[in-house]
């Protein structure tokens, strides 16, 4: 009596490992973008919350040493929206980053960074 063999043909596991190549791929290519974007946001909540910035050029300098210390070059503090909502203070900046993929292909990522949710 003979076993009905269960398991992957050798296409099955070809087709598998080729999406898994792509899908690494990027997630190394976006990756990077995207801990940029974390430390931009970090650095925004975190300038926002303290109580010691007061003026917009103070605000704008403050960032630009954080990010020289997390290695944000995308942002800089020239780009940041600050506003005040009642008395709290809101800093946001808007940007979009390309990823360039293979050939002419490429991934536009849309990124904001708001201090309030």
């Amino acid at each position: 009596m003979r076993k009905k063999q269960l398991g992957v043909s050798l296409g099955g596991l070809m087709f598998g490992a080729a999406i898994f190549i792509v899908l690494a791929m990027l997630g190394m290519k976006m990756g990077p973008s995207y801990l940029e974007f974390f430390a931009i946001k970090k650095a925004v909540t975190a300038i926002a919350q303290e109580k010691s910035t007061s003026s917009v050029i103070e605000i704008r300098r403050t960032f630009d040493n954080r990010a020289t210390i997390d290695d944000i070059s995308t942002v800089k503090g020239a780009d940041l929206e600050i506003t005040k909502d009642g008395g709290e203070l809101i800093i946001s900046t808007h940007y979009r980053r390309e990823i360039p993929l293979v050939a002419n292909v490429g991934v536009y990522i849309d990124f904001r960074a708001v201090s309030k949710e």
